[in-house]
Formats: structure tokens, sequence, C-alpha cells
């Protein structure tokens, strides 16, 4: 549960603040376009005697519109979120109950940092308005002075056709603006390799586990440890094919003042249904004495191969040995001590005794071998493999769609909300666009300059998307390498090219919607000199 805990304390900071970030600078863009179109009226205003603070004020106002709804429907939907992920933790921890707890701290604290957010991105569009005076506000925007750039300076002017060429210009002149924006679709995608992360992760981590690591379908635990003659009674129930006893202890490991509380468990040496394997996923076998150590547990300990350890069995007679680390294998789950069975039964004084033992089955059989285990007094209780990973399946599969689909979500809010605000801001500003119209460009070449500039964006971004997303997703695989389990870094082709077409289809949405309204330029309007 703490790991849980510290899971979703990273989770819900990285993401949001992803997010963010992104509106803030689309909060920022568009009131910097709208205090750039609406500077006449700013400067007739401060000329009627209106003040600073005034004309400051209607523009926070329009931003503190925006926070409000927002803050609305993301409380909303921030308390049926909620509400199932109780509902999720109630059935996975079997919890007798888990009221959903509503915060009045946690949501004040979303309000509050909502209108931080709000008030950084309007922060520079307010400070256009009061730098106008009055005067100079009536008057036009005076045209931007433009230069020969790299484009004019090269030969590649000469391979690009004119569209090309006023594209590049265009990203050219916009400086960080066309930064802000790549890094905002970028956003998007990096978004969308976290959550394919967690996917693949998973499905990585319970192939290796249940496949590779535990490969029996029957897990059998006794009441009180056994001695041969009840194992070799499992070998002969219904539908068992093979069976492999094992010896578990609860012990305390020592290395100078470091100490961990765990258990060691005795394999036999040639077992076939519990395998320790390295990072590698190779086989490592078992020393005829002395101890393999998970490496998170060697990590905590501070010891190496060659060592020698302090155990502390914690039942029994509780024997103290000092044993030697044969070396440390990659498990996933859990931090334990391995050894040969026949060296723990040695250490414990015990003739072959085991506390259960992993079955192979014949799956056909399962339903009367679950009946006759269950009959069977020696016998605590019993896991199959099957059951446990469908179960397992169900829980996740349930977190998992509601996680990935608030991440399609989010990143499709962020490529259509940046791609459509760029766009959109390009065609309020261009009005040579209908210059081009005049002089006897199509409205499909007029509609692929204004959005050639964003696709320029978005196949910059999309790699960019891609490094960002593997960056964070690496850090939280660090931070998630805990003593219950340890998270891989699992990143598949599939994932990159699953988070490429969702954001493509999110832009390609944006620019159709802004693609039909450049088609409706009026060029007479247009063209007509501010006086």
């Amino acid at each position: 549960i703490t790991d849980e805990i510290a899971q979703n304390r990273l989770s819900s900071t990285w993401i949001p603040g992803i997010f963010l970030g992104v509106a803030t600078f689309l909060l920022h863009l568009v009131l910097s376009r709208l205090v750039s179109l609406q500077r006449s009226q700013i400067g007739l205003l401060k000329a009627f005697g209106y003040g600073r603070g005034l004309v400051s004020l209607h523009y926070l106002k329009l931003a503190g519109a925006t926070v409000f709804l927002g803050v609305a429907l993301g409380t909303g939907a921030g308390l049926f979120l909620g509400e199932g992920l109780t509902e999720l933790y109630l059935d996975y921890y079997r919890f007798p109950a888990l009221p959903l707890v509503f915060s009045p701290e946690v949501v004040g604290a979303g309000v509050g940092l909502s209108i931080a957010v709000a008030g950084l991105g309007a922060a520079g569009a307010v400070a256009r308005a009061l730098k106008l005076p009055p005067a100079e506000a009536i008057r036009p925007e005076r045209p931007s002075s433009f230069r020969p750039g790299v484009l004019e300076r090269t030969r590649l002017r000469l391979l690009l056709p004119p569209a090309g060429r006023m594209i590049l210009r265009s990203i050219a002149r916009r400086g960080w603006k066309s930064v802000l924006s790549a890094l905002g679709i970028a956003c998007a995608v990096g978004l969308l390799v976290l959550g394919g992360f967690f996917m693949d992760t998973l499905d990585y981590m319970l192939r290796v586990q249940f496949q590779d690591v535990q490969r029996d379908n029957v897990t059998v635990y006794f009441n009180q440890p056994e001695s041969a003659a009840v194992q070799q009674d499992l070998r002969h129930l219904p539908g068992v094919l093979h069976a492999e006893p094992f010896r578990t202890v609860p012990a305390r490991l020592r290395f100078e003042h470091r100490s961990r509380r765990t258990e060691v468990t005795g394999l036999d040496a040639g077992g076939d249904l519990y395998q320790l394997l390295d990072r590698r996923l190779r086989r490592v076998g078992l020393p005829a004495a002395g101890l393999l150590l998970s490496r998170k547990l060697a990590d905590v300990l501070q010891v190496g191969a060659g060592d020698r350890v302090t155990v502390e069995v914690l039942e029994g007679e509780r024997p103290v040995r000092r044993l030697e680390v044969a070396g440390v294998v990659d498990d996933l789950v859990g931090i334990f001590a391995y050894m040969d069975r026949a060296a723990l039964n040695r250490i414990l004084r015990e003739d072959a005794a085991a506390s259960g033992a992993r079955l192979k089955i014949d799956v056909r059989q399962s339903e009367q071998l679950y009946d006759t285990l269950k009959r069977m007094p020696a016998v605590a209780g019993t896991i199959f493999r099957e059951a446990a990973l469908d179960s397992f399946k169900q829980i996740l599969d349930r977190s998992l769609r509601v996680s990935m689909l608030s991440n399609v979500v989010f990143a499709c809010v962020i490529a259509f909300g940046v791609v459509y605000n760029g766009a959109r801001v390009a065609l309020s500003e261009r009005d040579e666009l209908a210059s081009l119209r005049v002089l006897g460009f199509t409205r499909r070449e007029v509609a692929a300059i204004l959005l050639g500039e964003q696709a320029v964006l978005l196949l910059l971004a999309i790699p960019s998307g891609f490094a960002l997303g593997a960056w964070v997703s690496w850090l939280l695989s660090t931070q998630l390498d805990t003593e219950m389990y340890r998270v891989p870094l699992v990143l598949t082709e599939s994932n990159f090219a699953f988070s490429s077409v969702v954001v493509i289809a999110a832009a390609l949405v944006s620019g159709i919607i802004v693609a039909r309204r450049s088609s409706r330029l009026d060029l007479v309007a247009v063209l007509k000199t501010r006086e």
C-alpha cells in the first residue's frame, strides 16, 4: 500500500504538471493575440480615463472565467474518477470499507494551482496591455522589420518551392512561439508514451513472473513443515504430472549494522518449476552452500558475491549461521534469499521437510484436484496460477483502461489545442493569405501554406516527445524500484507508433477545422488598408 501511494504521488505530480504547463502556454498565446487585435480599443479606453488597473482586470477576468469553468468540470471529473479508484482498491486490497473522502484542502490546492497557472499565462498579455500609451495604441501596429535569415543565405532556398520557403520563414520569425508550440505537442506525445510504458511494463512483469519464473500450475502450502511422505502423496493426486517441494523460513539477515527481515526459501537444485533469473533472463543455478539474494536485498544490505551475512532463523530452534553470498538474482517482486533445500534442512536439523510444493498438472483435471486438496488436513491453502492471474488481470484492466483513456484524452486535448491555436493565430495574423488568393493561389494551396507550419512543428515535436516520454518513464522506473516490486524500463515500438498516430489524428482534426475557416476568407475585407 505504501508503494502504491508513492506511485500515485509521482503520477499525480508529473501528468498534471505537463498539462498545466501546456495550458499556461495556450492561455498566454490566446490572450497575447487578443491584446494585439484589441490594441485600438485599449488605447481608446485609456484615453477616456480608464486606468491600467481596470484594463488589466478585464483580461484577468477573462482568464479567470476560463479557470473557474475548468475548475468546475475538473472537480466533478476528479470526484468521479476518485470514487472509481477507491472501489478498485476496495476490491484489490480486500478492505472492509474504503469511503471516498472529499477533502476541501485538496480541492482548494487544485483551485489555487489553477488560478496561479492562469495568472502566469495571462501575465505577459496583461503587461503588454499596460505598456501601451493611448496615442500609440490607437494607431495601427507597426509592421515587423524583416531581414535576410539563414534560408536566404544558403542554397536551401533554391531547393524549396515558394510555399516551403514561406513556411520555414514563418517558423523562424516566430522564434520562441514556434519552440513552445513544438514543446506542447512533444508533451502530448510524451504523455502517451508514459501511459504505454506502464501497460508494456506490466505485461512484461506478468510474462516474466508467471511464465519464466513461476512455471507451475498450482502452489500448495502446508499447515506445518511436512515430511517426504506427504510430498510423495502429492505426486499421486489426480492430474498431478510433476511436483517440486520447497521450504521457507522467516529470517533476519544482517551485514555490519544493516539488517532486513525476509524469508529464506529452500529449492531443489534440479528443480524446473521455479527458476531464478538474472537481468538477461538467464537461469542462475543454486549453489551447494551459501545464499542467492534478490538484487534489491543485496542493495539494501550493501553486500555482493563473496561477502558473508548473518542469518538468524525466526522459527523452531532459531539457529544463527554465517553464510556466504554466492550471487544475486533479478526477481521483480519482493526481497528474498534462496539456497539449496538440503542445505537449509541441515541448518534447521530437519529431514527433507517442506513448507509446500509446486505442482505441474493436467488442467483438464484441475477441478478434481482442487476438491481433493480441500479435503486434505495437511494443506493450509492453494494458489491456482490461472485463477490468480485472471483475477489480477481483471483488476489491471479496470485500472489501466481508465488510466490509458485519460492519457489519450489529455494528449488529444493538448495536441488539438496547440495546433488549433497556432493555426488560428497564424490565420488572424497573416493578411497576405488573402493576397495570395488574389494572385491566383487556390484554396488548397493557401491551406497548405497555413497548415504546413504546424505540420513541420508536428514532425519536429514527435521525436522530441519520444525522448521526453522515455526520460520520464526512466525516471519513474528508478523511483518505483521498491522492496515490494521493481518496475523495469520497457519501451516498445508499438507504444511509439500508437503515440504518434493519436497525436497526428488530433492535429489533423484541428487542421481541418482551421482549413475550412481559411477557405471562407473575405478577400475584399482582408485587403482593406487600415486608416
